[in-house]
């Protein structure tokens, strides 16, 4: 007769079964994003049907508007040339208004034979791209408000949306360490300059948005935080030593593979200590793709480059010869390729040809695949236009969204004691003054707001085309105030090649701040423009110009939201990381 066996030997056993099946489970990308069972034999089934020109096709992704397009027009016939005839794996929505956008979306689905991966530049939510979505602020004001529950429910929140009109990747968040001051094209799209930081609220971004089932892709591979050049230009050189890329750059990077991020983009910057190849950005970067980023770091998610439309990469190599290169190199997704048809053809050229090994494809294929999996879209790849209106900018995202404004106002100054204003009648100057030609109304909602406010408020503007004289007479009227208010409005964007101020501007801000009466600056870009002006009285930095900054500013001013945001960079010589003033909102 068999003994029974004893409770210990129970436990034993059922131990050693959980750890059998724990090691046959699916491989998975943590969090949230799993490839089951159904999802691994749809990705078999797909690689042995595809031929291998359809593969090849698979690894592009192309531009496109979310706009309305006739069913005849030209662009309709494009787009559906890409994805159907073409066969394209991937579109890129470049702006858009929801509901033509989700529309769009479900045509070009019907129109591929494999469900597409559509992504989009989602780094201030779905709004970044698609009216009637939630918009939050640049990721530097989650930096300022240093929240891992804001950074989460950001990416939660884009997840969600994204999702609802069949977006499915974000090319976020932005993981470079921003360490220069002048740097024109990352600035207040990152974190901050603190490495730790960094990680650490991108991580709960990326988890927000992966645990919420849309892609998150850790941007620019291996850092783009060091530069003072814009790559949509010109190729920037990145001179770090290997240990001071390891401290700064690549740690955040660490963390978010550790978390699971399912995608990293490669930037088009030259790295001579992760490759010493003259000239080669590390998108072509075989040392730095498959070297650095898989084998040394374990990256086994998608690579996808930058826009190879960008001068960092078209200065050099033609469009189809980039391309070659930088699938060589190890990327998986070759994004916005000039001429996409073109490269298209040569590539499948150069995979029958053997110039491309059939393995490398294969490689990349299949975690197309697979991201396609685990995102479901084997199972369905279309979506409810209807229920838009119940999925999109309702009443908690907006709220949410507006946490996160309130949060990341600081207050770098405030000598004096200039804020809150009103508390006594005051004559108030407001000027508006916009970088770039053809904004002369960019602070609109900002003074509009602060109007409401005090009726002895007098309303001044100017722009890059404004005349001296002009600027003059603003002067000899804002002189006349009780306290003067400057609104900056300098917008961060691809190929303008600065973020600083017009000197005009600034050269009139410093000569109020030399008169007898207090001036407050009030940031809606780069924080480190008070480095031009650091005699005025007061300085508040919100990061990004949008009517929920402008409006979350003029309540700011006059008291009505509590300030508790900190420096998430260092302003040179004035201020370190981390500096930022209190003041709690007002009794009503």
């Amino acid at each position: 007769m068999l003994k029974k066996p004893s409770f210990s030997a129970v436990v034993a056993i059922f131990v050693f079964l959980v750890i059998i099946l724990s090691a046959c489970a699916p491989a998975k990308l943590k969090p949230g994003l799993t490839l089951d069972s159904s999802g691994a034999r749809w990705v078999e089934k797909m690689m042995r049907r595809m031929t291998l020109e359809e593969k090849v096709a698979q690894m592009i992704a192309c531009r496109y508007a979310g706009n309305f397009f006739p069913s005849d027009g030209e662009e309709m016939i494009r787009l559906k040339n890409l994805v159907g005839t073409l066969g394209v794996g991937g579109m890129i929505v470049f702006g858009g208004e929801a509901y033509e956008t989700a529309h769009l979306n479900n045509i070009l689905q019907a129109s591929a034979k494999i469900p597409l991966l559509i992504a989009s530049d989602l780094e201030r939510g779905v709004g970044t791209q698609i009216t009637g979505s939630t918009l939050f602020p640049t990721i530097m004001g989650i930096g300022a408000s240093d929240s891992e529950t804001l950074a989460y429910e950001m990416g939660k929140v884009t997840a969600l949306e994204g999702r609802a009109l069949g977006i499915h990747m974000t090319y976020a968040p932005v993981v470079d360490v921003n360490i220069n001051p002048d740097n024109p094209i990352i600035n207040t799209r990152a974190i901050g300059e603190n490495p730790g930081q960094v990680a650490r609220l991108a991580v709960a971004f990326i988890r927000g948005c992966q645990d919420n089932g849309m892609i998150a892709t850790a941007k620019h591979f291996p850092g783009h935080g060091d530069t003072d050049l814009d790559s949509h230009i010109l190729l920037p050189v990145i001179k770090a030593d290997r240990d001071r890329l390891e401290k700064v750059e690549l740690a955040p990077y660490v963390q978010a593979i550790e978390a699971g991020v399912g995608g990293i983009m490669i930037a088009h910057l030259v790295v001579p200590a992760l490759d010493p190849t003259p000239n080669l950005p590390a998108t072509l970067s075989s040392a730095i793709q498959t070297g650095l980023l898989r084998k040394t770091m374990g990256f086994k998610g998608l690579i996808v480059t930058d826009a190879m439309e960008m001068g960092g990469v078209t200065n050099q190599y033609p469009s189809t010869e980039a391309a070659l290169l930088a699938i060589l190199a190890g990327v998986d997704i070759v994004l916005l390729p000039p001429d996409p048809e073109k490269v298209v053809v040569f590539l499948q050229e150069a995979a029958r040809t053997g110039k491309i090994p059939s393995a490398r494809i294969d490689q990349s294929v299949r975690r197309i695949l697979e991201t396609k999996a685990r995102l479901g879209l084997h199972l369905g790849k279309m979506v409810e236009v209807e229920s838009l209106p119940s999925k999109l900018g309702g009443k908690a995202a907006l709220a949410q969204a507006l946490r996160s404004f309130q949060a990341a106002a600081t207050l770098v100054k405030n000598d004096g004691d200039v804020l809150p204003l009103g508390r006594s009648p005051q004559k108030i100057a407001v000027l508006s003054l916009s970088s770039d030609p053809a904004t002369y109304y960019a602070g609109r909602a900002f003074t509009t707001t602060l109007k409401a406010r005090s009726s002895e408020t007098r309303i001044f503007y100017a722009d890059a085309g404004t005349g001296q004289a002009d600027l003059d007479e603003i002067y000899f009227q804002a002189a006349a105030a009780d306290v003067v208010v400057c609104g900056l409005f300098s917008s961060l964007s691809a190929w303008k090649g600065s973020v600083g101020l017009d000197p005009r501007h600034s050269a009139l801000i410093q000569a109020l701040a030399a008169l007898d009466k207090p001036v407050v600056v009030v940031s809606f870009g780069s924080p480190y423009v008070l480095r031009d002006f650091p005699g005025v009285d007061a300085y508040l930095c919100l990061y990004r110009n949008q009517p929920q900054t402008q409006e979350t500013a003029a309540r700011v001013l006059f008291g009505e939201v509590e300030i508790t945001g900190k420096l998430p960079v260092s302003l040179p010589g004035l201020f370190p990381v981390g500096h930022g003033l209190t003041i709690k909102k007002k009794s009503p």
